[in-house]
């Protein structure tokens, strides 16, 4: 496994470690000790629900006692049986966003049947999918140079690609800020196929833009990238530097 957005290259890291990493940098939580080992999937019924941006924290009653989840945004509602899974327990946890210290608290996902699973931020599917945002038409002129590529170039070209330095020009369709300190977009210049997932790129970077722009990415080409249980990128562009 790979750690994502690592400079220059990503380090070694286990997907749920990386996973809860995600979260909790999301989460606008605040470590005081070192996550534990994972442990087995919790079970309980919901005592409690607070949503904040992305986040569903839970107040479960479990075989052991009560007990504090941080997953995923959820529908779940009180009374209501779920499994989390993929836990992992982080010990003396301040969460910014509600004020609150947390002795213990689990981070995972609500595996119960028919509660859906969310996707980190900027998350993208390591099978080919459809783009993340309908509209019109996108056409954007290719960039120049000789690391030029378009974004299908690019996602049909990662085997040869991986490691390389590209620049790929496009219009940003989805921005997820603020995650592992990073943005991260996705970009369609009109090459490619929604059909077979070649017609959208992911790009991390530190610089900003807007859903509509029309940008310049350079970047390294990162592939078959595993953040965590299920979420997987099949290529992506990694530390761009993005300008108008």
């Amino acid at each position: 496994m790979i750690r994502l957005l690592a400079l220059p290259v990503p380090t070694p890291m286990k997907p749920t470690t990386a996973l809860i990493a995600l979260l909790i940098a999301a989460a606008g939580f605040t470590a005081q000790a070192a996550p534990a080992a994972p442990m087995p999937p919790l079970k309980g019924e919901v005592l409690e629900t607070q949503n904040v941006e992305g986040y569903t924290y839970l107040r479960l009653k479990t075989a052991q006692g009560e007990a504090w989840a941080a997953v995923p945004t959820s529908t779940v509602k009180k009374g209501a049986q779920v499994t989390i899974g993929n836990p992992v327990v982080m010990q003396n946890f301040e969460s910014k966003t509600l004020k609150k210290t947390f002795d213990k608290i689990v981070f995972g996902q609500v595996v119960e049947p028919g509660a859906p699973l969310a996707s980190p931020p900027g998350a993208a599917p390591a099978a080919p999918a459809a783009a993340p945002v309908a509209g019109p038409m996108i056409k954007v002129a290719k960039a120049t140079g000789a690391d030029a590529k378009t974004v299908a170039e690019v996602v049909a070209g990662k085997a040869t690609l991986t490691g390389k330095t590209v620049v790929v020009r496009g219009q940003v369709v989805k921005v997820n800020s603020g995650i592992l300190g990073k943005t991260w977009l996705h970009l369609q210049d009109g090459s490619g196929s929604a059909v077979n997932g070649t017609n959208d790129i992911l790009v991390t970077t530190k610089d900003g833009a807007a859903v509509g722009d029309v940008v310049q990415a350079k970047g390294t080409v990162r592939t078959d990238v595993t953040v965590g249980p299920g979420y997987a990128y099949a290529v992506l562009i990694e530390d761009a530097v993005v300008r108008k």
